[in-house]
């Protein structure tokens, strides 16, 4: 099965399983919102992405448009208690995510990235933003390089709390794998790395694109939505315009390398059939699980997705050859 995630949690995870969650269905007319029992929730302060203000945003299901850059900030904006209550024990527990070979999978899409990173950047310590249990940060170790694992919440010693402005460099590479749109400030993330990177050094980004095929087709039941954990839903274009402010040299961009472009799919097709089936949960070992899901709807969600994987794949593949892919993958060099 194509890679199903990206590597961080807490604040920087990759998308988990949808737990039950407040309304983000609104319309934004005032500072406050009031919406489905959350009143006096902040109407966000501005684009998350670039900053501009909201006036004459797009008010989508529990997002607004920004008008200047095409990204959209989740609305209402989250308070910290709502974030810490989405991330719960359950997100990553310490037995692992996946049932069957799915860590396994992922370890070794994770030592595939550690060798490129090895390839490409010149000597010295690398830094993951968003390191979740540190596979990327074993990986690179493997191959006798320095790495500096950073969460908010760190599940190893070995990794370091807060975030990257609290950070001094330089760093030969710098990854931010599915973590930029978990971030309240992406774009100052983006800017506080540009500055961290020595000369040469390599910048990589894996994030949701929001201009997809596949966000378009599942709209609010899109896997990589994942409210209200994602804060920040950027378009490619928006994500390369970013990088090339900061004066770095975009040097590759993909839709294929990005990791969850296929399984976009098929989460989204699986979860079109009646009953709405829920394949990341099946994916999912027991503890790491949301709420119980039986043996026997677990065996039709897989044997249904095994059904549409061809049709998913495809998809993919048109996606991406039109330069439309579910995620956009971007290295840049300073």
């Amino acid at each position: 099965m194509a890679e199903p995630d990206g590597q961080g949690p807490g604040a920087y995870g990759a998308c988990g399983s949808r737990p039950p969650r407040p309304s983000y269905d609104v319309a934004v007319s005032s500072p406050v919102l009031e919406s489905n029992g959350r009143a006096g929730a902040s109407a966000p302060p501005a684009c998350a992405w670039c900053q501009g203000p909201l006036d004459g945003a797009e008010h989508l299901s529990g997002r607004l448009r920004c008008p200047h850059c095409g990204a959209d900030t989740t609305a209402p904006w989250p308070t910290d208690a709502e974030l810490d209550a989405a991330y719960g024990a359950w997100y990553r527990p310490p037995t692992g995510r996946f049932s069957g070979v799915g860590d396994v999978i992922l370890r070794r899409f994770r030592g595939r990235l550690a060798q490129r990173l090895d390839r490409i950047a010149p000597p010295g310590p690398m830094l993951d933003v968003g390191a979740g249990d540190g596979v990327l940060i074993d990986a690179l170790r493997a191959r006798g390089r320095a790495a500096v694992g950073l969460e908010r919440n760190p599940v190893r010693a070995d990794l370091r709390a807060g975030d990257i402005a609290s950070l001094e460099g330089p760093y030969a590479a710098i990854v931010f794998w599915h973590s930029l749109e978990h971030l309240r400030a992406p774009g100052e993330a983006l800017g506080r790395a540009a500055d961290l990177l020595m000369p040469g050094g390599v910048l990589v980004v894996s994030l949701p694109n929001v201009e997809s095929w596949q966000a378009r087709a599942f709209g609010d039941r899109w896997f990589a939505l994942d409210l209200p954990r994602h804060l920040v839903h950027v378009p490619a274009p928006a994500l390369i315009a970013r990088i090339e402010s900061l004066g770095l040299r975009v040097q590759r961009t993909s839709h294929l390398r990005g990791g969850q472009v296929v399984f976009g799919w098929l989460h989204g097709l699986t979860g079109a059939l009646p009953g709405h089936p829920d394949l990341y949960a099946a994916i999912r070992r027991p503890e790491a699980r949301d709420r119980p899901l039986s043996p026997e709807r677990r065996a039709t969600t897989l044997a249904a997705a095994a059904t549409l994987f061809p049709v998913a794949a495809a998809a993919a593949g048109a996606e991406a050859a039109a330069g439309h892919g579910g995620t956009i993958y971007v290295e840049a060099r300073k």
